[in-house]
């Protein structure tokens, strides 16, 4: 009986997700995902002349000496450099490899983007915390057209359900120090600033 009271008690206090917030955000793979535009450092221990800097093409695709062609986007860098070397295999004895990320694009899917009236629209890679000011700081703000309290963020839905549009107000975020308006971004958000009509 103890023992059972025991067992009941342990898996009562099992942490769990108890939202699909909470369950998606355990779900989620930490590990950084290469993408088209990141530079990488692909190191060769004992080969330098297969040591190289290069960037990853348009379409994923990566070419180093000895190795033509191998897909990178899309995969973390352990996976390419054990797919590296298991290519290299045929021409190094026991080669070993490091894949490491010099600077990111990321994904398609997990860039942020900003357009309308901000001083800069542009495409930034999603960080883990960022939160709506971090994407304004990026932006450089807005400009002097900006209706900044009609803006709205574009939160796609990866699993086939329409968008979610959710109202921001800037202005009152940047001149007004409103916090409450600092939203926690997601990766695949969309933040849209339109224009005053006068």
């Amino acid at each position: 009986m103890l023992v059972a009271a025991s067992l009941t008690a342990c898996t009562a206090s099992a942490p769990r997700p108890s939202t699909p917030l909470a369950q998606e955000a355990a779900a989620q793979d930490t590990h950084y995902v290469i993408g088209p535009g990141d530079a990488l450092g692909i190191f060769v221990y004992r080969a330098p002349e297969l040591s190289v800097d290069l960037p990853v093409r348009p379409d994923g695709r990566v070419s180093m000496p000895l190795v033509a062609d191998i897909q990178a986007a899309g995969r973390t860098p352990t996976q390419l450099a054990e797919d590296i070397a298991e290519r290299l295999r045929e021409y190094v004895r026991d080669p070993n490899v490091t894949v490491m990320v010099r600077s990111f694009v990321g994904p398609p899917a997990r860039l942020i983007r900003v357009i309308g009236e901000a001083a800069e629209p542009l495409a930034l890679p999603y960080r883990e915390g960022m939160t709506l000011l971090d994407v304004l700081i990026s932006a450089r703000g807005l400009t002097r057209y900006a209706a900044g309290n009609r803006a709205e963020v574009i939160r796609r839905n990866f699993d086939g359900s329409p968008p979610q549009v959710i109202p921001v107000r800037l202005s009152a975020l940047l001149r007004d120090g409103d916090v409450s308006q600092d939203l926690p971004m997601r990766p695949g958000d969309t933040l849209v600033i339109p224009q005053s009509w006068f």
